[in-house]
């Protein structure tokens, strides 16, 4: 049997299917309640282009794992524990899939990305700088 999915499709569709992915009024209230971390992992350049969340932590993709991990001694002060609600967002909801599918498999069960990223929440009105 053959297939025209892609491997990359492949691979996002079951990163996704690990996450409850949710969107941007839903981050907004976890935040808000100051039950989740929002973490923006687009590079330098396309934040400067596209503009930054009032309110995340900015971690580039390429070391969110030893950031993130409470275990890690490259870890942040916040990575206090498995059980931290991680938000995990890039420009369009992409990359956020596969980097919280990631975060799962290195025991952060309750992470998860933004769907729409950046873009869905600027669009949604949400405070952006």
């Amino acid at each position: 049997m053959t297939t025209t999915e892609s491997g990359i499709d492949r691979l996002l569709r079951e990163a996704r299917a690990r996450l409850d992915r949710i969107g941007p009024q839903q981050a907004a209230a976890e935040l808000a309640a100051g039950d989740a971390l929002l973490v923006d992992i687009r590079p330098a350049a396309q934040r400067e282009r596209e503009g930054g969340f009032a309110q995340a932590l900015v971690i580039e993709r390429n070391v969110l794992e030893w950031r993130l991990d409470p275990l890690s001694d490259a870890r942040i002060p916040e990575a206090t524990g498995h059980s931290v609600r991680w938000i995990v967002a890039c420009s369009e909801g992409y990359t956020s899939s596969l980097a919280a599918a990631a975060l799962h498999d290195i025991g952060l069960s309750r992470a998860t990305d933004l769907d729409g990223g950046f873009q869905a929440w600027r669009r949604a009105g949400l405070p952006v700088r």
